[in-house]
């Protein structure tokens, strides 16, 4: 019996994760129409340098919202290059007492790296359990992959991360908009249960936290 539990943890290991490239690139091709678990190769005589170059990271965005933080992305959207490579980057800048709020990547573990400032920084466990630690320039934090966590400059000045993944598109799900502004709408008698409150509270939770018209 234990020979076989071995067998089958050693063969679930093997199917549990992203799979190795097969060739040397696989520039992704954006063609419209195609509808794939990541993109196609684009056609080897075709890549050139540009395929794996950006230049966005280079300076802080201007943040004008109202959490007081931006995110740039380096995925596979920007950089077609990461294609298959299963690694993208992101840098994140904030205010002072900027958030990035509570959100998952359900594809990816991060990692950040403080480029300048000071931030609070946590992630909370299955059992509820908040692991935190307070970072300054040059300190590195880890958030595992697909579980809740934030970051929040608590400093006096900017403060700005970059951020490594290891996924070519990780994904982000911000967890008060999937919450309170999904399309369509999660049921009133849901949310009014999960969060005790009433009809009006809700409502009035759903209109301070819609996307502003412009």
């Amino acid at each position: 019996m234990s020979a076989l539990i071995f067998v089958f943890v050693a063969l679930w290991g093997l199917v549990a994760s992203d799979p190795d490239p097969l060739q040397d690139l696989c520039v992704a091709d954006k063609a419209p129409g195609l509808h794939i678990n990541g993109f196609p190769c684009k056609n080897g005589a075709n890549v050139t340098g540009d395929d794996f170059f950006f230049t966005g990271l280079t300076n802080p965005p201007t943040i004008n919202n109202t959490m007081g933080a931006v995110i740039t992305a380096a995925n596979v959207d920007k950089i077609p290059g990461l294609n298959t490579l299963g690694i993208s980057l992101a840098r994140i800048d904030y205010q002072p007492c900027g958030l990035n709020p509570p959100h998952i990547h359900p594809r990816a573990s991060e990692i950040i790296f403080v480029l300048d400032g000071e931030l609070d920084v946590g992630f909370f466990t299955t059992s509820s359990k908040l692991v935190s630690k307070s970072l300054k320039k040059g300190d590195i934090f880890v958030f595992p992959q697909g579980l809740i966590h934030y970051q929040k400059n608590n400093g006096g000045r900017p403060a700005s991360v970059i951020a490594g993944f290891d996924s070519q598109f990780p994904g982000t799900q911000s967890i008060t908009a999937a919450l309170f502004t999904s399309t369509p709408p999660m049921p009133d008698d849901v949310l009014t249960m999960a969060f005790r409150i009433g009809t009006k509270g809700l409502k009035k939770m759903r209109s301070k936290l819609a996307p502003k018209r412009t």
